[in-house]
């Protein structure tokens, strides 16, 4: 072969194709053109002028072997998914929302012992999840220009200092102290390790996001039974136990940070890197932003309902235990994991918008019922409700990094603040009703949310944008 294509460059051929092939070459000029036999297909180098090749010595000269050329047009490999990564930053995800879910898990047990209202109950939730919604969208931005490797452990650091303060609280004001460190924590942990999950997914960005989800998911499924375990018979003072396990979550946190960081510096400085294209002209992105926003807060309103005061529901409609009535809040709470799980993957496969309309829409005749359903079909009901619903967040955020590619974190930072932020407004409207009416009552008005979900027709058609 390589005789051949010495033999084809003293012929005469058609310049044809592009001045990038001198690097198969010895010697070679950047800039000089290149003929191709028809039956070869060997790229061939066009000599200056004044130089003349001799027989199979100048060849040898001038030409790489064979093997090189093949390993040269080998195309190259698609990226895989770091699952090590996404695993690590799932588990991390796991017991930051663990620690959330415990402060819900144990309203009951605040209420009797601090002799709280529910309007108060609401603004605990409101503390915690207002801190995270106004800082997400800030620390995001921030990061996209300057991304900050080993910001995640100091996230971590920020909910163990609240789990502590939640343990010792001794009024009621230092309660929203801890809160709000938790909400710190979650604001710092959020948009990074979205864009970890994101940079370690080896192009199956929805996967990837649904593997992320379900960490945080699960954890919130855990906290429930954590506190019926361990908090109820043991007391306030027991959370602080749960700090061996944020020391752990610190510790794996460092492992991915190193690996970000390294990622991100072969990655080359930030102002250097090209910035990916929006899909969609600015207006209708901006438009497409306020459909996908809108969305949010129909779903997390109404999240805000269940999982706030679905325990006070069971225990004032049904007449369950504290504990009872927490495995029931576990067991929504770890069917929305499972849903969580499915979202992703399946956008992947038929697109965000169908899984968009569908998870969110198609709660509402779940949701109608269940203020007047008994137990049995009450569990049932929040079971496909949890399952249908929590698919939906993995697809609208991934949509939406696919509408802004070149602002993964001031996105992630956005949607996951308001929809902490809509949590929070939802469980402090909601108390002040609850108060004012009653739970079931509050069920019944909630009902009506997920019908928001037709929006969804509104937005465009998902187009994947190079990131």
């Amino acid at each position: 072969m390589r005789l051949q294509a010495c033999r084809l460059m003293g012929g005469q051929g058609t310049h044809v194709g592009q001045p990038d092939w001198h690097h198969l070459l010895i010697g070679g000029e950047p800039g000089r053109k290149t003929d191709f036999h028809s039956k070869s297909r060997i790229p061939v180098f066009q000599p200056p002028p004044r130089t003349r090749f001799s027989g199979s010595r100048a060849c040898s000269r001038k030409l790489l072997p064979m093997s090189s050329l093949a390993a040269t047009l080998r195309p190259s490999r698609a990226p895989k998914a770091e699952y090590r990564v996404l695993g690590a930053i799932s588990a991390s995800h796991m017991v930051n929302d663990m620690m959330q879910s415990l402060i819900l898990a144990m309203y009951p047990i605040l209420k009797g012992d601090f002799h709280l209202s529910f309007v108060q109950i609401g603004f605990i939730t409101l503390t915690y999840q207002l801190t995270a919604s106004l800082l997400q969208p800030l620390i995001g931005l921030t990061t996209d220009r300057r991304p900050q490797p080993y910001s995640l452990p100091f996230g971590m650091v920020s909910t163990l200092c609240g789990l502590i303060l939640l343990a010792y609280a001794p009024t009621y004001a230092v309660l929203l102290l801890a809160a709000a460190f938790v909400g710190l924590g979650s604001a710092i942990f959020h948009p990074e390790s979205s864009r970890i999950a994101r940079l370690a997914s080896g192009g199956q960005h929805g996967l990837a996001q649904s593997v992320f989800q379900v960490g945080g998911n699960t954890g919130s499924a855990i906290g429930p039974l954590l506190a019926a375990a361990v908090i109820v018979p043991f007391g306030q003072r027991s959370v602080a136990w749960f700090g061996l396990v944020a020391l752990l979550a610190i510790a794996m946190l460092l492992q991915v940070s190193r690996w970000y960081a390294a990622h991100n510096l072969a990655a080359g400085p930030v102002g250097l890197r090209a910035a990916p294209s929006s899909p969609h002209p600015r207006g209708v992105v901006l438009f497409a932003i306020g459909v996908l926003l809108v969305l949010i807060f129909s779903k997390y309103f109404y999240i805000a309902g269940i999982s706030s005061f679905y325990t006070f529901y069971l225990i004032e409609k049904f007449g369950l235990s504290v504990q009872s009535a927490q495995v029931h809040l576990f067991i929504f709470l770890f069917a929305s994991a499972i849903g969580t799980l499915a979202g992703g993957p399946i956008g992947d496969r038929i697109g965000r918008k169908p899984v968009i309309w569908a998870s969110i829409l198609g709660v509402a005749p779940f949701a109608l019922l269940l203020p007047h359903a008994d137990l049995f079909w009450t569990t049932a009901l929040t079971i496909v409700i949890g399952l249908v619903l929590s698919s939906a967040f993995s697809a609208i955020l991934v949509y939406a990094q696919e509408l802004m590619p070149g602002k993964i974190g001031a996105v992630s930072g956005l949607f996951f603040g308001f929809a902490f932020g809509m949590g929070g407004l939802g469980a402090a409207a909601l108390g002040l009703l609850a108060d004012r009416t009653s739970i079931e009552f509050v069920y019944r008005a909630i009902a009506y949310l997920p019908l928001l979900g037709a929006v969804a027709a509104l937005l465009p058609k998902s187009q994947r944008a190079a990131v």
